[in-house]
């Protein structure tokens, strides 16, 4: 391990460093040798890397927008190769090439953080061995020996044995029972961030390799937490669940105030944006007007949340601008209220069935009602025969009937038929 650690010298040491610049911040207001010194100089290193890689976040938003505008090519290209999924699978990395999507950039910060889990997991590691690393020297050694958190060391785990708790001055039973709720709280939150994506921000109408790419880490991911989590020290258990707990939080702020098109989060979005539109009659923040301006854009493109959301503005009196804005328009309530009633006047459709009986050939030999005597003075005919008198039994000898020349002409057999036998008269 000295010999990893050695190699790994360029991240160990500053990961170190920014500890014990955090912990002499901490220590002079609760101890140098207390948990929350040192636990809250981790949670500090947690939030000062996750602001480091809000630039890979924003990247990580723009690639699933991306994958969002590509929906529909997705759609057609499963539909065009639905019975090859080898052509499917080439058309799709051959799209993603040529639009410079990369379906995998949900991964980069996961990837971005991994050098820091790896030094600060030898840190803690170090200290639990009693060997000094980095910039941290034998006070500070000792100092972070000392440390426990609600009765567990920070270089404590789950696996360890009785006697090598003993040494730093706890209990088993302490350090099981803290590292036991900590790992249930990192798999929880980490399964509860990306189930709320795929329910809440994913366009479920298509089926893609992304969506099933955050179905599988939404399962993945809690249960690798939940496996290897016994391996950890609680310090590094610390790390990691405000890690999970600051992406629950960047998450459902994304959700809420940039969802992802045609998704569920959208719709109630704009639901609360046309609550807030209808209110004031206006576009009140400069942000929510770019949202209006990029929908009124989209034109004929738009989905059936944005749709919804013009529909509602019409109906309410107020038509979008170009420009984000709105204004008050008599004509657009009048529109979308004679859109509302042809919809709700519009014939009900005939099944296949009725459509078929309504259209009969004129050569049927069924014969029609005859009209009442009283209302009229001829006999009544038959509508689809044009006044031509109805088809009798056919005759043993003499000429045959109309009907009979018509049904010869139809492909029936010629000549004169055989009589039918007398108990089927």
């Amino acid at each position: 391990m000295d010999t990893i650690a050695s190699l790994f010298s360029f991240i160990t040491t500053p990961v170190s460093w920014v500890i014990v610049q955090f912990h002499s911040l901490y220590g002079m207001i609760f101890g140098p040798d207390t948990g929350w010194a040192w636990g809250l100089s981790i949670v500090s290193l947690v939030v000062l890397i996750r602001i480091c890689l809000i630039p890979l976040f924003v990247k990580q938003i723009k690639s699933t927008r991306n994958m969002q505008v590509l929906q529909p090519k997705m759609k057609a290209i499963q539909e065009r190769y639905k019975n090859d999924k080898q052509r499917q699978s080439e058309e799709m990395m051959k799209l993603y090439k040529e639009t410079g999507t990369n379906p995998l950039s949900s991964c980069l910060p996961i990837l971005a953080q991994s050098p820091f889990f790896f030094a600060l997991y030898h840190v803690l590691s170090s200290i639990a061995s009693g060997k000094t690393i980095g910039v941290i020297d034998q006070g500070l050694l000792d100092s972070a020996r000392q440390a426990h958190i609600f009765g567990a060391p920070l270089a404590a785990k789950f696996m360890d044995s009785t006697d090598k708790v003993a040494s730093l001055n706890a209990s088993l039973t302490d350090v099981r029972v803290v590292t036991a709720i900590m790992i249930v709280m990192m798999s929880a939150s980490q399964f509860y961030t990306q189930r709320q994506l795929m329910t809440k921000n994913v366009d479920l109408t298509v089926k893609t390799p992304y969506m099933q790419q955050q179905k599988m880490l939404m399962y993945i991911f809690p249960l690798i937490f939940a496996v290897t989590g016994v391996n950890f020290p609680v310090g590094v258990l610390v790390y990691w669940l405000t890690t999970n707990v600051w992406t629950m939080g960047q998450q459902m702020y994304v959700i809420n105030q940039n969802p992802t098109p045609g998704s569920k989060a959208q719709d109630q979005y704009l639901q609360r944006l046309l609550k807030n539109i209808t209110a004031h009659s206006e576009v009140r923040s400069r942000r929510k007007r770019n949202i209006v301006q990029a929908i009124v854009a989209k034109g004929p493109d738009r989905n059936d949340n944005e749709r919804k959301f013009f529909t509602s503005l019409a109906k309410a009196g107020l038509a979008a601008q170009p420009d984000g804005t709105v204004i008050k328009s008599d004509t657009a309530a009048a529109e979308a209220e004679s859109g509302a009633a042809a919809r709700r006047h519009q014939p009900k459709r005939q099944t296949k069935a009725k459509r078929q009986s309504a259209a009969t050939p004129s050569g049927t030999d069924k014969p029609a009602q005859p009209m009442d005597s009283e209302d009229a003075g001829e006999p009544a005919k038959t509508s689809l025969q044009k006044g031509e008198p109805q088809d009798t039994k056919s005759k043993p000898s003499g000429k045959p009937a109309a009907g009979s020349a018509r049904q010869a002409k139809s492909g029936q057999r010629k000549g004169q038929q055989r009589p039918k036998h007398p108990s089927k008269k």
